[in-house]
């Protein structure tokens, strides 16, 4: 299936020269002269990278077939992050440098959904906030606020972050996975 030009909305995936894109932003502009066109800021979907392009009105591009699953995180082995989907019970390796630096918040039956163009996966959307205990980390010194009250903690899968001084190792905390952010303390 082919879409075009007045087809676009944010959101949008197709494939711009056999790559996987989707629409962040797009203007349709009119000029006094010349033909329409439309202003597009594009993310592409297997690296990440924003582009900013222009397309004449009324141009065609391919659907491709996106779709997404609901799948688990099971575990990681040889390179590979293996989830499964909860109703057929298929397992899906994905590869761990695929996941990037995202790979720290994945934990043992996480639900996450995975963008999918045919058979390959594309993108991993990972839940807004995880909860991550704390591995290693600098005791806090009572009434040592001179650096704004915060301390580097090492949590597991590897992610390092400043926590207020009254986390210890052991802690588990909430963690903003957009922002990379420690929110509160959980338990």
């Amino acid at each position: 299936m082919s879409l075009i030009t007045s087809d676009f909305r944010k959101g949008l995936k197709f494939l711009v020269d056999d790559q996987p894109f989707e629409i962040i932003d797009f203007q349709h502009v009119k000029p006094g002269k010349g033909g329409a066109f439309v202003r597009t800021r594009l993310k592409n979907l297997k690296n990440e990278s924003v582009l900013d392009k222009t397309f004449r009105s009324g141009e065609r591009f391919e659907e491709g077939e996106f779709f997404e699953r609901r799948l688990q995180y099971m575990y990681e082995e040889g390179g590979y992050c293996y989830f499964m989907d909860l109703k057929t019970y298929e397992q899906f390796p994905i590869q761990s440098s695929a996941i990037g630096n995202k790979a720290c918040y994945l934990q043992e039956n996480m639900e996450t959904n995975v963008l999918f163009l045919k058979s390959e996966p594309l993108s991993i959307e990972f839940p807004a906030f995880v909860n991550l205990k704390v591995v290693d980390t600098e005791p806090g010194i009572r009434g040592d606020t001179a650096q704004g009250g915060n301390k580097p903690a090492t949590l597991e899968g590897g992610l390092v972050l400043q926590v207020p001084l009254f986390i210890e190792k052991g802690d588990i905390v909430k963690v903003d996975t957009r922002t990379r952010m420690y929110l509160e303390r959980a338990r």
